[in-house]
Order: C-alpha cells, then sequence, then structure tokens
C-alpha cells in the first residue's frame, strides 16, 4: 500500500522551491481582494515593515504589469515588476514577480481569497524556478518573515477601512 493510500499527504513535486504564508484578516473577502487590485490601495500598504513603495505603472488586467520601487528603512531602492498571469475576482490572483520585465529569476505566486466567517483567510504561495533561489530568498531577503509582515500591513490597512466605514 502505498503512503498516499494511508491517507499521509503526497509531498508537492515543487515543495522544496514554495513559500507559502496565510493570515486570517477581519474585513470582507471583496475589500481584501479590492486592496490588492486598485494602486492606491497597493501603495499604502505593500511590503515589508518600514518599506514604502512608489508606482511607475500599474494596469491590472491579465497582461497588465505592476512597475514599483520598494524603498526600504536603510534607504536602499529595490525594482520590482509583477504582471498579472490569472484573476477571478475576489477568489485568486496569479502572477510572476522578478525585478523587471524579462527577469531570469522570476517567481510565480498565487493569492487566494477564502470567506472565513466574515473574516478573509489569505493565502500567498509562491513557487521559485529553482531551489536555490527559494533558499537565498529565505535566508538573504527573509521572504517568509516579509511576507508575514506584507500581510500584517494588508490587515491593519483593511481593517482600518472597515473601522472608518463603520465609523463614517
Amino acid at each position: 500500500m502505498s503512503t498516499k493510500e494511508q491517507g499521509t499527504p503526497a509531498r508537492s513535486a515543487t515543495a522544496d522551491r514554495e513559500i507559502v504564508v496565510s493570515r486570517i484578516i477581519d474585513a470582507p473577502r471583496e475589500l481584501v481582494f479590492e486592496a490588492f487590485t486598485e494602486v492606491q490601495h497597493l501603495s499604502r500598504w505593500w511590503g515589508p515593515e518600514g518599506f514604502t513603495t512608489t508606482t511607475r505603472a500599474f494596469e491590472f488586467r491579465v497582461g497588465g504589469e505592476w512597475d514599483f520601487v520598494m524603498h526600504g528603512p536603510d534607504g536602499t531602492d529595490y525594482s520590482e515588476w509583477i504582471t498579472w498571469t490569472e484573476l477571478a475576482p475576489p477568489e485568486r490572483i496569479a502572477m510572476l514577480h522578478g525585478e523587471r520585465r524579462d527577469d531570469p529569476n522570476a517567481f510565480e505566486s498565487v493569492l487566494t481569497f477564502t470567506p472565513d466567517g466574515a473574516a478573509t483567510r489569505i493565502e500567498m504561495h509562491a513557487v521559485f524556478p529553482t531551489k536555490e533561489q527559494r533558499d537565498e530568498a529565505v535566508e538573504k531577503y527573509h521572504a517568509i518573515e516579509s511576507g508575514r509582515q506584507t500581510l500584517s500591513n494588508l490587515a491593519a490597512y483593511v481593517t482600518e477601512i472597515v473601522r472608518k466605514g463603520v465609523e463614517g
């Protein structure tokens, strides 16, 4: 009897190239999704703690691009580029993320937005081209912690919108 038949989950073929970060956000799924789709929202919360974002170009559609610079707290600028590869509002966004268009080290990310009562569970699932690139992202760029901080910033941002909406 195989391991799969015994009920043990099969290991994904890309497991050694993946990073998965998730969070429950106390806001409706449509609002959490919208915070990812409109540049005036993204530029307010995107990135780890202490980072700011300047958008150079933004077009939210399949094949559209988000060209931006993340400014680190130490003054370092990081050029970033995302192209949207799949959009299924308000459930799913798939994208390719690199430093620039045609970046050979760009990685794929899928964001899923799942209702959890009145809240939303968001999951960011990134798959890197190689295990070495995934390991470098984790070790050099602290990708797991940065992902957690980014989702924390998103949670704070949409929670504030909900709070203002209730008060307003």
